[in-house]
């Protein structure tokens, strides 16, 4: 009988590392071959909460938000396309035509729609959109601001597009996210991604498949 482990994610969409943990540990719960059975479900976390509708340039906004030069902003874009790759989500451009700029955008519409998933659709459905959000950011480089584009990944992904929009409109979800945030802001979590497991377990930041294997092994065996 497979063991059940909820794993909360708080994450941005924006975010590199998010994707690649997020990778990893799906590569950690492959090994365990049925052992155990993990709903995931994402949790909002704005990285730059204060990005105005037009974005920043990504390479040009780490420069100025860590006070590196454009030749190490390039340079820490390279290893984290690499760590990206590595991990099994290549950055490489899929979108038409040639590549526009590597973009950063406000998100918090993005985190209104995984809202309204999870609680339309269940955490499965939640990670299907989470994914093809990614994607739309990293690979398509997408303005993850606009909402036509966000009902337009949302369709894409399986989900009625007028009750997207409707829960886009929901105030009532934009409380529930704002109320999500203060949480992890009162968790004291700074950084993402941040994987609460059981409620109870904290693994911040992206870490390798082996690292998740031994906390889900350990978690399995106290709540046994």
């Amino acid at each position: 009988m497979s063991a059940m482990v909820t794993i909360d994610i708080w994450s941005d969409v924006m975010c590199p590392w998010c994707v690649i943990g997020y990778k990893n540990l799906e590569r950690a719960l492959a090994t365990f071959e049925g052992e155990i059975e993990a709903e995931i479900r994402w949790l909002p976390f704005e990285l730059n909460p204060d990005m105005p509708p037009e974005g920043e340039e990504s390479r040009a906004h780490i420069a100025r938000k860590y006070g590196r030069t454009p030749e190490q902003a390039s340079a820490g874009a390279a290893m984290m396309a690499e760590r990206a790759r590595v991990a099994g989500f290549p950055f490489d451009y899929t979108g038409p035509g040639e590549a526009p700029p590597a973009m950063l955008w406000n998100t918090f519409d993005a985190h209104k729609l995984l809202r309204w998933a999870l609680q339309s659709a269940g955490a499965e459905a939640q990670t299907r959109l989470k994914l093809a959000l990614f994607a739309a950011h990293f690979q398509q480089r997408r303005n993850m601001a606009d909402r036509e584009v966000l009902l337009n990944v949302a369709q894409a992904s399986g989900f009625d597009r007028q009750q997207a929009k409707a829960g886009l409109d929901d105030s009532g979800i934009a409380q529930e996210v704002r109320a999500e945030e203060q949480r992890a802001f009162d968790h004291s979590v700074s950084g993402v991604p941040a994987m609460v497991i059981d409620g109870q377990f904290l693994v911040p930041g992206a870490q390798e498949p082996e690292t998740y294997v031994n906390v889900l092994r350990k978690v399995v065996a106290r709540s046994g």
